[in-house]
C-alpha cells in the first residue's frame, strides 16, 4: 500500500530528510557503505536508538538498503539506494550555502 503524500513537493523532501539526524546518515553514506557503528562513530552524539529508528525510517522510505551478513556476531552494512543518491545534489547546495554562510559571519 502507498503512503499518501502531501501535494507540495518541499514537503515531501522535508518529510523524507528534514531531520537532523537523516541528513547527517545521508552526508556518512554519500562516499560509500559503512557499517552501523562507523556510521555512529562518524555521526558522532546520536544515540543507538536514534540511529536505529532514522536507519530504519530512511529504509522504508526507499532511501538506505541494509544488508545483513550471516555471520557469528552479524555483520550489516548500509547503503544509500538509487533514491538515496538523487539527493546529493541537495546536500552539495547545503555545503555550498554553509560555507558560504560562515565566511559572512567570521
Amino acid at each position: 500500500m502507498k503512503k499518501e503524500l502531501p501535494a507540495c513537493p518541499v514537503e515531501i523532501t522535508l518529510l523524507r530528510i528534514g531531520d537532523k539526524w537523516k541528513v547527517l546518515i545521508l552526508r556518512e553514506l554519500i562516499t560509500g557503505t559503512k557499517r552501523f557503528g562507523e556510521l555512529k562513530k562518524s555521526i558522532g552524539i546520536i544515540s543507538q536508538k536514534v540511529l536505529t529508528q532514522q536507519l530504519r525510517s530512511m529504509e522504508e522510505d526507499g532511501l538506505v538498503n541494509r544488508k545483513i551478513y550471516a555471520e557469528v556476531p552479524p555483520r550489516v552494512e548500509y547503503s544509500l539506494t538509487e533514491d538515496g543518491y538523487s539527493l546529493k545534489p541537495i546536500l552539495d547546495s547545503m555545503v555550498q550555502w554553509g560555507k558560504q554562510y560562515k565566511e559572512k559571519r567570521l
